[in-house]
Order: C-alpha cells, then structure tokens, then sequence
C-alpha cells in the first residue's frame, strides 16, 4: 500500500505494514489491513481511504474511495448496469450522473460528488501539484554568485522584515520588506508565503558575513540603496539625515555672528 501522511497514520504502522507484507506477500484487499498489528478499526477508518492496493482483488482498493462508501459505487454501478472496470475511467457516462440521485441517510452529496469524481479519475492524487525551483546551472555556492544574475528560489521564511529564499548555494538569501514590491508593503506575509517559486536578483553577496541581498524588484540594480520604509534603518545605525545637523550646546557654543 502506498503509505501517506493521514489521520491515524503513524510511523509504527507504516513499519507494521512493511513488515506483514514481507512475512505475507502482496496486500489482496484493504480488508486485510486490519491484520496489521496495532492498525484496528479506528485507524483503518481514518486512513483506509488513503492507503491504496494496486493490482489487487477490488479496483476501488486501489481508489479514493473509501471502503465505507463502496456501497455508493454498488448503486451507481446497479443505476448504469455496467461492470466496475468498464465504468471507472468513463467520463462520458459519469459526468451524466446526479450526486443526488445516489445518497442516503450515511452518504450525501459531497461524499458521493467525491465517488463519482474518483470513478472518473482514477488513482488521482488528490493533493495539489508540488513545484520546485529550478536552481541554475552551475551556481552551486556563493562564490558563483555575480551581482545582477536573475535566479529562480524557493521562499523558506516570512518575518517582519522581508523573506528568506533558497536559490540553491546552500545559504538563504534575504528579500528585504523594501526590495519585495514596487509598492509599499506593510507586511511580507501579504506578499509571499514559505514555497512560494519566486525570481529574485543577485544584488549583493557578502562572503565573509555569508549574506546574500536578493530583491523580488528585478529592476533594481547592484549598488543601488533600497527604497525607505519608514527610515527604521537610519535610526538602529545612528544616522541623521545631513538636512538635520545637530544643534551645538553647552558653554562652548558661541551666538550667531560672534
């Protein structure tokens, strides 16, 4: 069986499965999962509909479709008069079908809809398709960083000051909060979220601080001060701004003109 992470789907129990099919053989049917040692009832109705069984005596157990709702597929399968293999995979019979028409006081509409949609699809993975970055072509290290290459990264962290993003040299780069848009962003978590595919630029690489600068403003050029926010910077350095010199005091300040 193909093993998930799901509810009441534990390590120990993956290791029980492994170990009852190599002292067993194949799984025939999702029935026998509760063989396994330390997977009983409960745990087979919270992760049955996850746990699949290829080439074995149902093709539902080879599904989504969990076994409790087989029931709902013997009616849909009565209603069509057609053989399970001859029905699954027949979008042109199946799409004709009522939800409605199939439920009763266990099944409703949603968990039928999800029927008839496995029966459609099957063996689908119903999770969203995971993308990685496509790190570039040798730029392994912070050593093969240039100031001004555009790289493709994954977003690691959001903080209250920008994004940290993976571009593959084995050190997070830093999008600061003002290189991450070319509006003003009050809060990064707005603009991106950890996994996100981004495309940054290489604006400044420090190795022996091991810091990298990557803005998501691809216009924005190495050597170039990022945008303000708020002047928070000047004031953790000490900075004034040279239009605000500081006024002279004490016995050794002399009066204008003297």
């Amino acid at each position: 069986p193909r093993g998930p992470r799901a509810a009441g789907y534990t390590r120990m129990m993956a290791q029980n499965i492994v170990a009852w099919r190599d002292e067993n053989g194949q799984f025939q049917n999702r029935q026998q999962l509760l063989k396994v040692s330390r997977l009983g009832p409960k745990a087979f109705e919270q992760c049955a509909g996850f746990l699949r069984i290829n080439h074995g005596d149902n093709p539902l157990d080879a599904s989504t479709v969990h076994p409790e709702a087989y029931p709902v597929v013997e009616r849909i399968l009565a209603a069509t008069q057609q053989a399970l293999k001859d029905l699954m995979g027949n979008s042109n019979e199946l799409r004709h079908l009522k939800a409605a028409d199939f439920t009763d006081d266990k099944f409703g509409v949603p968990t039928v809809s999800d029927s008839i949609t496995e029966l459609e699809k099957p063996g689908r993975d119903p999770r969203p398709e995971f993308k990685t970055a496509q790190f570039a072509d040798g730029v392994e290290t912070m050593n093969d960083l240039l100031p001004g290459m555009i790289l493709e990264g994954a977003v690691t962290n959001v903080t209250n000051f920008g994004a940290f993003v993976d571009i593959g040299v084995h050190q997070d780069g830093l999008v600061h909060i003002s290189s991450l848009s070319n509006k003003f962003v009050e809060d990064p978590h707005t603009v991106v979220k950890a996994g996100d595919i981004v495309k940054v630029k290489v604006l400044e690489v420090d190795l022996q601080r091991t810091r990298l600068a990557l803005p998501l403003r691809l216009a924005e050029q190495p050597g170039a001060p990022a945008a303000r926010r708020g002047g928070g910077a000047d004031r953790a350095q000490g900075n004034r701004p040279a239009s605000k010199a500081a006024k002279p005091r004490g016995r050794d300040a002399q009066p204008a003109g003297n």
